[in-house]
């Protein structure tokens, strides 16, 4: 499409989310693979929260997906059980960059799950352990405790809790937006055709 930048140029969504990505690794103080991911719960009323995005898969044939980890007994892991479809932004202030992202949820498998799990840091495993993520806590003295429970437990190598792993977010729509003078951006729409190929078309801002 000749109306778009260099800033947008390819014909793959997936490797410009990528290059994005890197682009902003090098410009972004902290975390710059980190994603706002929208979920709704058994009444419909949407969750927001912020998790780290992991990988952006594809190999240039048009499919791929954007994956992260977490409790699969959180509140999100059990939205996304219940209702398999999420939304998710990555926003670089820096680059004054956005993109967002629709589509199906599915987890990836314990092999996938177990290889992500074992290049984590020690008390981060551990602290997958210990963590009933989302639900009530007494304080933290008790979460502390739990920790050196599961540190006495596994002194050495922790295994991946089975209650733990990743999901894939595989896209029905990727949108790429960059900001303009006078709030007259550039934002472009990618969306797959009747024969599953991408295809981008420009929105107003």
């Amino acid at each position: 499409m000749s109306d778009r930048s260099d800033d947008f140029a390819g014909e793959d969504p997936f490797g410009i989310a990528r290059r994005w990505l890197a682009e902003a690794e090098k410009t972004e103080p902290n975390d710059p693979n980190a994603i706002a991911l929208a979920t709704v719960d058994a009444d419909g009323l949407p969750n927001v929260r912020m998790v780290l995005l992991k990988d952006i898969e594809g190999d240039g044939d048009g499919r791929g997906s954007f994956v992260f980890y977490t409790n699969y007994e959180s509140a999100k892991g059990t939205e996304l059980s219940a209702n398999p479809k999420a939304a998710l932004v990555l926003h670089w202030k820096s680059l004054q960059r956005q993109i967002r992202v629709r589509g199906d949820v599915v987890r990836t498998s314990a092999e996938e799950s177990d290889e992500y799990f074992a290049s984590r840091s020690y008390r981060s495993r551990l602290g997958a352990w210990a963590s009933a993520q989302s639900r009530p806590l007494s304080s933290r003295t008790a979460l502390m405790a739990e920790a050196a429970v599961f540190a006495a437990r596994y002194p050495l190598n922790p295994p991946r809790p089975e209650h733990w792993g990743g999901f894939r977010i595989v896209p029905s729509e990727i949108e790429f937006w960059k900001d303009g003078d006078f709030r007259l951006h550039d934002r472009f729409r990618w969306s797959r055709d009747s024969a599953g190929a991408w295809k981008a078309q420009r929105l107003n801002p």
